[in-house]
Order: structure tokens, then sequence, then C-alpha cells
């Protein structure tokens, strides 16, 4: 899972008197990961040491000269480059003193950027457009510079990379509201020109960034509605030809980041990886209007990561190097560390539901005794004309509204309008198509029904969690509008497919579940299987016989059991709980979290929730320990390590207020059991690790068929 290190201050700023900008214009890595140079939106340049926040070197141009352009470090000739007043280059090295005495040249037109690609050679990219490779401009300064932009056409924002060890210089440009990508090859040059799809009318994208993955520059843009977008360009296209129009650029919908209200002012996102997506100046989902956040987004899965408060004003600006973030905000320039490693959506997001890997696999062919010994052939499937695939076919011949058509109904029609027109949007349309509306469909919902208690379709927010299109971090506020409703079906729903949802809420339901009469409970509607578990769990035949393993949780002294026929249950094989309440707390704790992050919440349970749901983790391991639990796995079910690590945890939280609980000492005790059963099954395995040992290393014998029958001797 991505994370966000803490940070630390590497330098402080001078930002402007109206604090419209932070007062730097770049920021570039030099000699290694370890080294910066930092130049300011006036005059000065800053060589920094990042890992000690140590200055090393610093140059100044005169009173009355700006730099106008950031400065970058040729790796080539350990030379420093950067543009004064536009047209003047002055290149220095590091044991220069005065930029005054350095060497410098003037152009015959304004530059725009001064890019350097680490290992290659500087490349100067002109307002107008144009591209030269620094050393070619300077052995003839004043050389004339085409023209390549229209009239009133003036870059945004520009990048130079290496593709397939090509170099390229890629930049953006805006024209009377319109946007478009050029992209210049170098040896030999060309040039492309794309148009990019105009999004909602008078706004255009705030920033910019670029990838390189698999033959394809890939251009991810962010607009001030929080819609995020992909562009993908080949490498090896067809240059354009002068006064050629600019070709249509398809966008593809990455991610639609919540906007509390208004547009984004101050936003800034960048490519991390081929998964992860840093954004800063979006609103957190989980946090209140007015803060400022820095944010990774796993695009892939459309979920949020990890995410860091800011103080002070956010400026849009972002720059990486070397899994490092570099943000200006308030008066401080701060360096975050930060990781995002290949992962699953599973392993990404914290302790995971274990029984849903097994729940995954499709089951498994088995052949009919019938085929094997008479040579049957199986039947091919048909297909089942069902009631509902009929009503689909019938709704897709009839006209229909899109999705942004059923997306303004939602704020004004009906209860019963609105579940008609989304119940029909799902059902005709792919869902991989429908999948980046999916979130506005919930949120817009969510909405309105927090705003409106009259206004509430469960139906329909179950529907669209059954996609399986959308998480927590998409609509933050589902999971919170489920509990005040007391719609425990659909809590139920959102526990099972977001594996994204914030210790803090899976403790609201925890609090909520577990302060459920039982009478209120039982009218809830909830899934078959996870009833399933618990009637087969809370009945006698259940707990009557068996051990697991040879042994039993609760007679780890003895040497032999008793007969259990005769034995009344103890009070502790007694569910404290009624069967719907079980079912939602297994819920919780099938859920996915981190140990640190839940702890905290955990601690806000009162002592009667913290005893009563330990007697049900009580109840739950020792059932869950018989021979018959393993023959359910079919059903929807806690594991034994999810509830042993829930254990611990409410252990860890109420440790104090149990041991001074009198009520809570018979049940310590047995907690206790519980963690000396466990270690002399571990002891006992531990016996026959030669044995296992000695089978692993056998030789595996070829397939001898369907069937057969083989006599192993361990001595």
């Amino acid at each position: 899972m991505a994370a966000l290190y803490e940070g630390y201050t590497l330098c402080g700023l001078a930002p402007a008197q109206n604090l419209s900008n932070s007062g730097i214009q770049g920021i570039e890595e030099e000699r290694d990961s370890d080294h910066v140079v930092v130049t300011d939106s006036t005059r000065s340049v800053m060589l920094y040491k990042v890992s000690d926040q140590k200055p090393l070197g610093s140059w100044t141009v005169k009173q009355g000269q700006n730099l106008t352009c950031p400065a970058v470090f040729n790796s080539q000739t350990k030379e420093y480059v950067a543009v004064s007043d536009n047209k003047v280059i002055r290149i220095w090295k590091e044991e220069d003193i005065l930029l005054d005495k350095a060497f410098k040249a003037t152009v015959s037109s304004d530059v725009w950027r001064v890019h350097c690609v680490h290992g290659g050679e500087p490349v100067v990219l002109f307002q107008r457009g144009a591209v030269r490779l620094l050393d070619s401009l300077l052995a003839a300064p004043q050389q004339p510079i085409n023209e390549v932009l229209a009239e009133e056409e003036a870059i945004r924002w520009s990048i130079n990379m290496v593709a397939e060890t090509q170099q390229f210089v890629i930049f953006t440009t805006e024209q009377k509201g319109d946007n478009f990508l050029y992209v210049q090859r170098l040896n030999p040059n060309t040039l492309q020109r794309y148009r990019l799809e105009k999004e909602e009318p008078g706004i255009s994208p705030l920033s910019f960034s670029a990838s390189f993955r698999d033959q394809h520059i890939r251009l991810l843009y962010l607009y001030p509605n929080g819609h995020m977008y992909q562009s993908v360009v080949s490498v090896r296209g067809p240059g354009a030809e002068e006064g050629a129009q600019a070709l249509p650029l398809p966008r593809s919908l990455l991610l639609a980041l919540p906007v509390s209200e208004g547009l984004l002012e101050a936003a800034s996102a960048l490519v991390l990886d081929e998964a992860h997506v840093a954004v800063v100046g979006v609103p957190h989902p989980s946090a209140g209007a007015g803060k400022d956040f820095l944010c990774i987004w796993n695009a892939n899965f459309q979920t949020l990561q990890a995410g860091k408060e800011m103080a002070g004003k956010i400026y849009g600006q972002l720059w990486s190097y070397s899994n490092k973030l570099f943000i200006p905000h308030g008066k401080t320039l701060s360096v975050i560390p930060y990781e995002c490693p290949k992962s699953s959506l599973a392993s990404a997001l914290g302790k995971l539901r274990q029984a849903q890997a097994e729940e995954s696999k499709a089951p498994a062919l088995v052949p009919s005794w019938n085929n094997i010994l008479h040579g049957e052939k199986v039947q091919p499937s048909r297909t089942v004309d069902t009631r509902k695939t009929r009503t689909n076919r019938k709704t897709q011949s009839t006209p229909s509204l899109t999705a942004d058509q059923v997306l303004e109904l939602i704020k004004t029609a009906s209860v019963e309008e609105v579940q008609k027109e989304v119940e029909g949007l799902l059902s005709r349309v792919d869902i991989q198509v429908l999948q980046p509306s999916v979130g506005q469909l919930a949120a817009t919902l969510v909405s309105r029904s927090l705003a409106d208690p009259a206004f509430y379709t469960p139906t329909t927010l179950a529907q669209i969690v059954h996609t399986q299109c959308l998480c927590h971090s998409v609509c933050p506020d589902l999971v919170l509008l489920a509990l005040e409703r007391k719609d425990y079906f659909l809590c139920q729903l959102c526990l099972q497919f977001f594996p994204d949802i914030p210790e803090a809420v899976t403790c609201a339901c925890l609090k909520a579940f577990i302060s459920i009469p039982d009478v209120d409970a039982e009218k809830a509607s909830l899934d078959p299987d996870s009833i399933s578990f618990m009637e087969t769990l809370m009945s006698r035949e259940c707990g009557q016989v068996g051990l697991q393993n040879g042994f039993s949780p609760t007679s780890f002294e003895g040497g032999h059991s008793e007969d259990k026929e005769t034995t009344p249950i103890p009070p502790e094989q007694i569910c404290p709980v009624g069967l719907h309440k079980a079912v939602l707390l297994n819920e919780v704790l099938q859920t996915a979290y981190s140990d640190t992050f839940l702890l905290p919440h955990l601690k806000d349970l009162c002592s009667q929730h913290v005893v009563l749901f330990l007697q049900y983790l009580q109840f739950l391991y020792q059932r869950c320990s018989q021979d018959s639990f393993p023959q359910m796995h079919g059903l929807r079910s806690p594991s034994l390590n999810q509830i042993m690590d829930w254990v611990c945890l409410v252990l860890d939280a109420h440790f104090t207020v149990l041991v001074m609980t009198p009520e809570a000492k018979g049940l310590l005790l047995n907690l206790h059991s519980f963690v000396k059963s466990q270690v002399r099954l571990v002891s006992e395995l531990g016996k026959i690790e030669g044995s296992l040992q000695e089978l692993n290393k056998m030789k595996v014998k070829k397939d001898v068929g369907q069937y057969s029958i083989e006599v192993i001797e361990l001595f």
C-alpha cells in the first residue's frame, strides 16, 4: 500500500505578497538523488543536499535582472544552465561565484524553458514552439528561430523525456479556450500536434504530467472540476506537415476526484508510477472543506492510498524525484518521502479478508464416475432464458436516459422514478463502460439522501454496491448514511465489497452493530450465506463433538476428554448476541484494517460493549475450533486468525479497564486458555516437523491417471 512518511523542511519560501505564487519557479534533480537545484521566481538559484537540508551553493543575477527559466544541471559537463530576461542563456560551474562573470549568450527569440534529462544534452524550447539543442544554438546564438505556434497560442507546460533511446520534448498550449499537445522528436526532427477534447465551457487543465510506458507517452491532466484524464500517444506516430490540422486526441477518465464546492483553483496531479498518482490541492474525501491535503491515489483501483494535511496555502506545485515529493505550502518548501510498492488491491489494503481468495476461486471440475467407467459424454450446459434477461432485452429496445441525464434526474425526481431509471441504466449498459459514472451516481444519491430525510433509495444503492465498481474513497458518506438510516443490509454489502473502508468507519459500524437491540437486528434482511453460517454455528449439534487437530481449546491440561453428550453446554458456548447481530459483527471481523489506525478508535468503546464483544469472540473461537467448522468453507465466515487478531486488538485497547472489571475476570481466564491451547498445538506440530520435511524431500512420482492408492512409509 502506498505510504507518505514524515516530511521535513528543505528551505523557507518568500511567496508573493498576495500569496498568488510560492516564489519558486522550479526544482530540478542535480548530480544524484540527494541533490536538487531550486530556482526562485526572481533572481536566485540554490543547490541543496536533501538528506541534511544543507545549502551547498547559491548564485544570483544582478539587481534589475530576473531569472525567467528554472536552472537545470548538465550531467555531461557538470554545468548549470539558466535563462535570464527571456533571452540571455547563462552557463556556470559549481565553483563559480558570480553569475555575471560566467558564460552568457543572447539568443534572437524568447526562451520558454531549458530541459535536460539525466545523461542527455540540454534542449531549449522557445516561447513560439521551436526546439533547439543547446550546443547547436550556442554555435550561432543569433540564428533565426522559426515560429511553430499560431497567433495567440501560448505554451502552458513542457517536459523533456527519453523514450526508446529517442529524446522528446512534449509541451501543451492554449489558444482561445482550446488546448493542444505537441510531441517533438529530436534526431530525426518530427513534430506531432493533437487537439485535446474540451471539458466544461470556460475551464482548462490545471496541471499536466507525462510518463512513458509500453511504447506510448501517457499524458495525465487535471481539470478544476476534479476530473483527471489520460491520453495515450504513440512515440512512433507520423510527423505533422506544416499547417496541417491538429489530430483529435482521445482521452479516458482516470479519476473523478472529490470537489467540495465550486472549482479547484490551485491543484496539481503528478504520475508516480504506472498505478499511482500524487495529487495536491484537492480535498480529502473524509476531511472537511477548507483543508489542504497531499494524497496518493491508486488510479487502477480508484482508491485513496495515503493522505497528509499540509499547513498553509497550497500553490498547486508539485515535483517528484527519487521517491521524494517536493511541495511548497505556506512559507515552507517541504520534502515528503513516499513509497508505492507494486501490489494487487488485496495486498495493498492492510489486513485482508482471508476467505476472500477462496471465495473468488472458480469451482473445480470433478469428473463423474459414470463418465470415467462408462464413457458417458458430458451434456453441454444450456443458457436459461430467465425473466431477468428477457426484461433486459426488452429494456434495451426502448429509448432510455443517458448517465448524465440520470444524474440530473436524481436531483429532483421522486424515489420511485429515480429507482426505476438508475436500475434500468445499470441493467442495460455494460458495467465497464459505466464504471466512471458509478461513483457519481452513488455520490449524487447519497448527497440528496443526506439533504432530504424523505428521500432514500436502499435497493438502488445496494445494486450500485453490487457492481463492485464502487469503493469508500469514491463515495465516503455511503456507509455513514446507511448507519444513519439503519440500513444494515447496505452496511453489510459495503463491508463485503469495499476494501478501503477507513478504520474510523469500521469502528463506527462496530459500535452501531453491537448496540443494536436483538429485536431490531432480527428485522433486518441480511446475506443468506452469512445467516446460514451462524445458524449452523449456533445449533447444538455444532458444538457437541469434535476437537481441532486433536486438541480442545478449553481442555488444555487434561489428558482425556469426557463424554460431551451428557455434559450441558457451558455458558461460554452459548452465543451472547442474537443471530442477525452476530452476522453483522462477523462482517466487521472480515473487514480490512491496519492495527496502527484501528487501535485508537477501538478505545472509544464502552466497557459494557467491550465485554460483550469479547464474549462473542470467545464463542466464535470455541465453535470455530471444532471439527465441524472446516466443513463450512462454502459459507461466508471469519477465519480463526481474524478472530484471534480482533481478540488481541480489543485486549490491547482496553486491558486496564478489563483487569479492573470484576465481571471480566472469568472471560480473561478463558481467553488465556486460548493462548495456551495454541501454544500446545504449535508445540505438537513442531514434533512432526521432521516427518513433514521428509515428505517434502520425496520425489514426486509421475501422474498415474485418474485414481491411485499409494502407501507412504515414514520410518
